[in-house]
Formats: structure tokens, sequence, C-alpha cells
């Protein structure tokens, strides 16, 4: 009885929701055909659309050879393995460019940036984040300019975070951060304008220079449960973009040689990196620290995890970095007061290397 009352009669014989299903699949069959129809007999199909076969072939170099770009005129190379993924929007362009030319040369040729970009940032596109971990970290760039340090400073210790970096500390502001932090961490210390929060016993604190003439960069020790952790907390100088210099990064590309080589000097095994690189993983410019530390958001995390601008993030330039330590997940947190968002990374302190 129940399909009797759904398959009622139309005038025609028919039943109503099959029919119309049924037309509505003919009208998209007949469009189709259509459409194919056209192309089957366009013979001008291999010689259209040219310029966006050479677009297709241009993207995919760059993409395929952006450690080649020179850095020579205005840092070219750097600003554009910064904002690299977003190569990737050239590709629907060029397809819907491609079928509204009916270009099969064109259509073909978009399939290479395509696998390009894949294969380049495919792996950021799936969920990698696990339930492990007994150390939460997190870092904030909190803007020397926060209408409200006092709110920005609640936000980020309600995240749960064990070990909490900040950057961008106005000296001003320091004790509104300290006094809105103490409830969570018995344990602090501020060098210069970075600071470090921690549940844990600081020790061995002290600044790192990275070549700026002021201080922007600290080493502490974290007395985690599971042992000594070697915690880093670095805010690398800003780059710009102007007219006529381009990318200008040169005091960022010498303050994070220094960063890498006391990274590298450090006795711990199990190290951890906090900060705003201004920089992202991709740009050459930060090899010294990404050739021997990893990203928890490559390694652990789901997406891109762009952190900056807060209003619209297009780029992570806020990163944590680990090595003797195994990353189990990596996020950002929700926006505060500052023009960056927090990042946060669980991590497993006793692997098997320890």
């Amino acid at each position: 009885m129940a399909q009797q009352a759904y398959l009622t009669e139309t005038d025609n014989g028919g039943s109503g929701p099959e029919r119309r299903g049924t037309r509505l699949r003919r009208l998209l069959g007949q469009r189709v055909r259509r459409f194919l129809d056209g192309w089957r007999g366009d013979r001008r199909i291999w010689r259209r659309g040219l310029v966006l076969t050479a677009l297709a072939l241009a993207l995919s170099l760059v993409m395929v050879a952006h450690a080649r770009i020179p850095n020579r005129y205005g840092n070219l190379g750097s600003l554009t393995e910064t904002f690299l993924p977003w190569l990737g929007l050239a590709v629907p362009v060029l397809l819907v460019g491609a079928l509204v030319r009916r270009s099969a040369t064109a259509l073909i040729a978009v399939v290479l940036p395509a696998v390009v970009w894949l294969n380049l940032f495919g792996g950021l596109l799936t969920d990698k984040t696990g339930s492990g971990g007994e150390l939460m970290v997190a870092t904030h760039n909190v803007n020397a300019d926060n209408p409200d340090p006092a709110r920005t400073a609640r936000d980020v210790a309600a995240s749960g975070a064990d070990v909490l970096a900040l950057e961008e500390l106005k000296a001003s502001a320091v004790p509104t951060y300290e006094k809105a932090l103490a409830p969570t961490y018995p344990h602090h210390e501020v060098v210069g304008t970075v600071g470090l929060w921690s549940r844990y016993p600081l020790s061995g604190v002290k600044a790192v220079d990275i070549k700026l003439g002021w201080t922007r960069a600290m080493r502490a020790t974290v007395a985690t449960p599971e042992g000594p952790v070697a915690v880093f907390v670095a805010h690398l100088p800003s780059v710009r973009v102007k007219m006529e210099a381009g990318f200008t990064a040169r005091q960022r590309d010498k303050s994070a040689d220094a960063l890498g080589e006391a990274i590298a000097d450090e006795a711990l095994p199990r190290k951890i990196l906090l900060g705003d690189l201004n920089g992202t993983m991709n740009d050459r410019a930060l090899n010294a620290v990404t050739s021997q530390m990893r990203s928890t958001q490559g390694a652990a995390g789901s997406g891109f995890g762009f952190s900056w601008p807060a209003s619209f993030p297009m780029a992570r330039i806020d990163q944590i970095m680990v090595s003797g330590v195994e990353p189990e997940a990596s996020w950002t947190l929700p926006r505060t007061g500052s023009d960056h968002l927090p990042v946060a990374a669980r991590v497993k302190v006793t692997t098997s290397g320890s």
C-alpha cells in the first residue's frame, strides 16, 4: 500500500516522482551529449588554447623548480615559496579556460600542474592528527599593539597547553600577561620580547643571540614528567614586500642561520622550537632550522594550518618544530586580539630513542 501511495498515477500513465527524475536525467544526458558532440565535430580542438597550455606548463615549472628561483632579485624565490600552496588556485581557473575554449591540448596540459601540486601538498589534505602525546605546547605572537592583552592571555591559557610561548611582548604589557597567566602557569621567564610559561619547572634560561642587536629569542630546559626538554622561543625579524625592493628578508635570513646554529649546538637530545619565524616551511631561507627539525603541522596536522594574517590566514609563519620527540597532533587555536592565530601541538616525549 505504501508503494501505491507513493507512485501516484499521472494523466499520461507515468508515476510523478519517477517521471520527473527520468526527465531530469534525460535533459542532463542530452546536454552532455551535445557538449561532447561539439568537441567531436571540432577539428581545431588541438590547435586552440596554446596560451592556456603555455600557462599550465609554466605553472608546473614554477612549482617543480621553486627552489631554483633566484633570491638575487628581491628575494623572489622566498616570496614564491611563502605563498607556494596558493598557486594551486590557478589550476581550476586554467581548467575552466580550457573547457570554455574547447581546447583538448590545454585540457591535457592542466593535468600536469594539478599532479605537481598534489605531489607537493596532497599530504597536507589528509588528517594525520593522533590522540597521543604527553605534552601540549602552544605559541602565539600576541602583537605589541594588542588592545586586550589580559583577554588574549586568558584565551591561550584556556587551550590547556602545558608550555606556552609568547612573542612580541611589549615591556609595559608584560605585567598584564604575568598576572593573567599566573593561575595556570607557576613557572615563567621573559627574556627581551619573548617569554615562556610552563606548568613544569624551568632551568637553564638564557637569551639566544640571533644577530639583531636586541633580544628576540631564548632557550630554557623544561623539566617535564617524562624528562628534560630544551625549548627554544624565537621571533625572527619581519619581512616586507616593497615595490622598489621586492621581498626584503636579509635580516630574517641572517637571524634564521644564527638560530639554526644555536639549535644545533644544544646538548639535550629532545628539542622543541616555538615561535614566529616569519617564514614558511617551504622557504629555503629557513633551511638552517628546517633541515634539523620537523614541523608538527606537516607531521601530525590536518590541513595547512595557516596562522597569518588572523583575519584571513594565508601562510603558516608561526611554527612548532621538534627534534627527538614525536609529533602527535597539531592545530591552530581560535583568534585572539592579535593579528596572528595561536598554534598548538601535542608531542610524545617518551620516544623509543629517548
